[in-house]
C-alpha cells in the first residue's frame, strides 16, 4: 500500500468556494484531470494514480466537502451543490475543462458536475458505485449490504463516536475481494481522518442526501444524456459490468471496464490494472 504523502512537486491549497473550503492537491502539467474520492477514503487514495498521470497531465485532487482536510460545513451535501465545489476549485485554478476520474460518492458528485457543466468535462471515468436516480437505482437500494445508505442521525453518530475504525473496517472488509489488501497503514490513516471533529457527521450527510440527489439527477437526465466519452469501471468482485449498464442510462457514449481480482477498493486491491485502464482511456483522442 502506498504512503499518503504526495510527492513534493504536488502543492496543497485550501480553496474557499461555494460557502466552504476545499482542500486540494495540485501537481503535474498538461491537460487537467480531476480525481474525486468516495466514502471511507479521501483524495489520498489517488496518490499512486496522480503520480503516474502527473507525467503528462495537471492533476487536481480535492477532498470532498466535509471529508478529509476539507472544511466541515453544516449543509450542502447534496451532490449538485458539491458539483459547484468542483467548479469553484477549477475556477480558482483557472482551469476551463478537465477529464474527470471518480470513485464511489465521487461518481455521484462527478455526474452532477458533468450534467451541469458538460463543456467542462472532456472525458468521464466512473468507478464502482451507482448514481442516485439513474438506471436500476431503486433495485440497488434493496441490497442488504447497503444498509449504511439509511444509517445516520444523532443516535447513529453516538454509536460510532470513538469507534470510527470499527465502523470503517466494516466497509473495507465487506466491500473488498481481499480485505488484507486494504492495509493496516491505510486503515489507520483514514480512521484518524474520519475521527476529526465533524467528519463522521459530514459522512452521514453525504448518504442522507441521496433521495434529494436522485430527484435532482432525474431532472438533469431529463435534459439529455451526457455526450462526452464515458468509461464505466467495476471491480470484478463488486459492480463489474453492471457499472456500464448503469451509465448507459445516463450517457450516450459508454465504454465498459472491469478491474480483475478486485472488489470495490480498486486502488488498494489492484492499483496497477486501475491506473493502466484509466491512463489508456485518457490517452485516447476525443
Amino acid at each position: 500500500m502506498h504512503a499518503f504523502e504526495f510527492p513534493p512537486e504536488f502543492r496543497t491549497k485550501d480553496i474557499a468556494t461555494n460557502g466552504t473550503t476545499i482542500h486540494v492537491r495540485v501537481g503535474g502539467s498538461g491537460p487537467a484531470v480531476v480525481l474525486l474520492h468516495g466514502y471511507g477514503e479521501t483524495g489520498d487514495m489517488w496518490m499512486p494514480m496522480a503520480v503516474d498521470l502527473a507525467r503528462d497531465h495537471t492533476l487536481v485532487v480535492p477532498d470532498l466537502r466535509g471529508m478529509g482536510l476539507s472544511a466541515k460545513p453544516p449543509s450542502g451535501f447534496d451532490k449538485k451543490t458539491q458539483a459547484g465545489d468542483v467548479a469553484g476549485v477549477l475556477d480558482a485554478l483557472r482551469i476551463d475543462s478537465a477529464d474527470l476520474v471518480t470513485h464511489d460518492i465521487g461518481n455521484m458528485v462527478g455526474y452532477a458536475f458533468a450534467a451541469q457543466y458538460p463543456k467542462r468535462v472532456t472525458r468521464f471515468i466512473l468507478i464502482d458505485a451507482p448514481v442516485p436516480g439513474i438506471g436500476p437505482w431503486e433495485e440497488i437500494l434493496k441490497n442488504p449490504l447497503l444498509w449504511h445508505f439509511r444509517f445516520g442521525g444523532p443516535d447513529m453518530e453516538r454509536l460510532v463516536a470513538g469507534r470510527e475504525r470499527i465502523y470503517l473496517d466494516r466497509f473495507w472488509n465487506e466491500f473488498s475481494a481481499t480485505p488484507s489488501r486494504f492495509s493496516e497503514a491505510a486503515r489507520t490513516h483514514y480512521a484518524k481522518l474520519y475521527a476529526l471533529p465533524g467528519a463522521m457527521h459530514s459522512g452521514f450527510l453525504q448518504f442522507a442526501a441521496f433521495d434529494q440527489d436522485a430527484k435532482e439527477n432525474q431532472a438533469l437526465l431529463a435534459k439529455g444524456k451526457l455526450a462526452m466519452p464515458v468509461l464505466a469501471i467495476g471491480g470484478e468482485k463488486s459492480f463489474g459490468k453492471t457499472m456500464a449498464e448503469i451509465m448507459r442510462f445516463a450517457a450516450s457514449n459508454v465504454c465498459e471496464g472491469v478491474i480483475p481480482d478486485s472488489g470495490h477498493w480498486i486502488m488498494e486491491e489492484n492499483p496497477t490494472a486501475t491506473i493502466a485502464m484509466v491512463r489508456s482511456f485518457l490517452d485516447t483522442k476525443v
